[in-house]
């Protein structure tokens, strides 16, 4: 994609990080930005933005690890997590993702697609719900040298949560320039 956030792309004229948090913003709130880098690139968000506390490039982990440390410091006690290059999301993500955590007593929800080839589904570890009472044994864990979401999440009984796939994929998400053409021609598909 030429380098850069992904996420600052304009998509449909804005970018499409803004389109994330329209959705997001409806659905959960206070709201932070995992970045690491030059946070001043954000700056016109007025919102938090944590850094990955953990050195080095520690994944995805480490952006849960930051939102799990930040929730604690305001007293919540669970966060939501999206990709930011993930413009389609579902619009009832948070809500469905607490259903799920919450009816199978479990601290932690993951979204997965199921599409109509049986016992295909599809991970979206990114796209979860997390207890932030498990903060201290992320970062055990991660400064152990765990790096995949998965391997942390499903010894802890993470819910899978399904999300049907309609005439495309909602956790659709922008990787490549092909991606961001197909990307315009489904928000005009939501658009008509």
């Amino acid at each position: 994609m030429g380098g850069g956030d992904k996420c600052l792309l304009e998509l449909g004229g804005m970018p499409i990080l803004d389109r994330v948090l329209v959705r997001l913003r409806t659905q959960a709130w206070p709201i932070a930005i995992n970045a690491n880098g030059n946070v001043d690139r954000f700056a016109a968000y007025g919102l938090p933005v944590l850094s990955d506390s953990i050195e080095g490039f520690a994944g995805p982990l480490a952006g849960v690890l930051a939102g799990m440390d930040w929730a604690h410091g305001i007293g919540a006690d669970r966060i939501v997590t999206v990709a930011a290059d993930t413009p389609f999301f579902p619009e009832d993500l948070a809500t469905r993702l607490s259903a799920g955590a919450r009816e199978s007593g479990s601290p932690l929800a993951m979204a997965v697609t199921c599409p109509a080839e049986p016992g295909r589904a599809v991970r979206h570890p990114t796209f979860g719900i997390w207890s932030v009472a498990l903060r201290d044994d992320l970062r055990r864990s991660i400064q152990a040298g765990v790096r995949k979401v998965v391997e942390w999440t499903m010894p802890h009984g993470c819910k899978r949560v399904e999300f049907p796939v309609g005439e495309s994929d909602p956790f659709f998400n922008v990787n490549t320039p092909d991606d961001m053409a197909t990307a315009e021609l489904l928000l005009q598909g939501q658009e008509a």
